[in-house]
């Protein structure tokens, strides 16, 4: 496997993309594929440029035995199409702002339920409305463990 660029993105970035983020990274070092991939995450928006993820977020991972630390809410960048391999979007909206910037182009950018059709969703819900993080982490590790596969399969 050639080494990889991944960014996640949701609307804030403290939410979903990070969970995604975070969940990936550790899914990636329990393969020892750390150095095969690189992961980050950002928002559509500049809304909490600078801030924490949000407190459900960091609470589910810990349950979860993932360490939260080091994070910092970003915003999508112009480049981020020449830097990443691929971005993976949590929502219709995302996905429609995503290419707004950077084009179509779907076996780059694409929405992380896409890669768990089974799941029975079409979007990862934003738990910031929703409450619901255990559905998150739910469908990010299910999206994240297929984005796995689909990138170790990969000659």
């Amino acid at each position: 496997m050639e080494k990889q660029k991944i960014l996640f993105v949701c609307l804030g970035n403290i939410c979903r993309s990070p969970m995604a983020e975070y969940v990936f990274r550790h899914q990636t070092a329990q393969l020892g594929l750390s150095d095969r991939l690189t992961v980050a995450s950002a928002g559509t928006s500049g809304w909490h440029n600078g801030e924490n993820m949000h407190q459900g977020t960091l609470k589910k991972l810990k349950q979860q035995g993932i360490d939260p630390m080091g994070f910092t809410s970003s915003q999508v960048q112009t480049g981020d199409a020449d830097t990443y391999d691929y971005i993976i979007a949590m929502d219709d909206n995302n996905l429609a702002e995503l290419e707004r910037l950077f084009g179509r182009q779907p076996d780059k950018i694409f929405k992380l339920t896409d890669l768990i059709p089974e799941s029975g969703y079409t979007y990862v819900p934003d738990p910031w409305h929703t409450g619901n993080f255990d559905e998150t982490f739910r469908l990010v590790s299910a999206g994240s463990q297929a984005l796995l596969e689909k990138l170790t399969s990969v000659k």
